[in-house]
């Protein structure tokens, strides 16, 4: 059995190795280690996801797909989600989630009674259906509040696109003054390093 962990966050102002501690801590409770990471920043309502089809192509029959919430694993369409499933289904990998308590069991002591093993692999299957469908419909009411917003903006005149945030910029440039490096600051600030550097980049054109 090999682990592997993806990691996901939606843009390059996120950090998707946040994750990173917990699913190491979590999988040493069981005595296991984590093979291989697979980290991007894209969105989760896309199957275009470079590093999870890379994670699904270098997987193999019995392998672990390890994520912090089934919502960084998917925002997917029904249709979409069906997808990914058949290709997780076809290669014979088992979902396991820090927020779905009965995918655990693939770590611990499964049931060697025919009749339980399939009860209980019927009941994490129900739940990870519940919770794909749940993070879908997040990102949808989400998506809806966003352009409702955005509508009432541009018509008071105050919408001018996507901003920076300020707030973050600002913690970057305390962190650079103190000397601190590149991934400490990712870590302190809760971005990713690409941000860093991006927003060194500006402060230094800027002086």
């Amino acid at each position: 059995m090999f682990i592997r962990a993806y990691l996901r966050a939606s843009t390059s102002e996120q950090d998707a190795n946040r994750a990173k501690s917990s699913l190491k801590k979590f999988v040493s409770g069981f005595s296991k280690r984590i093979a291989s990471f697979y980290i991007e920043n894209k969105s989760g309502n896309s199957l275009d996801r470079p590093e999870l089809i890379r994670l699904l192509d270098e997987s193999e029959s019995g392998d672990v797909l390890l994520v912090e919430s089934i919502d960084r694993l998917t925002r997917l369409s029904p249709d979409d989600w069906k997808t990914l499933v058949a290709s997780i289904n076809e290669k014979g990998i088992s979902v396991v989630s820090l927020d779905l308590p009965t995918s655990h069991l693939t770590f611990g002591s499964f049931p060697s009674d025919d009749f339980m093993r399939s009860i209980l692999s019927a009941i994490n299957n129900m739940l990870l259906e519940i919770l794909a469908a749940s993070a879908y419909k997040e990102y949808r009411e989400r998506e809806r509040k966003q352009k409702e917003g955005i509508v009432k903006a541009q018509q008071k005149g105050l919408y001018h696109g996507r901003q920076p945030d300020l707030e973050n910029h600002e913690r970057i440039a305390s962190f650079t003054e103190a000397g601190f490096s590149i991934n400490k600051t990712a870590e302190a600030v809760g971005v990713s390093r690409s941000t860093v550097i991006r927003v060194r980049k500006k402060l230094k054109n800027s002086d």
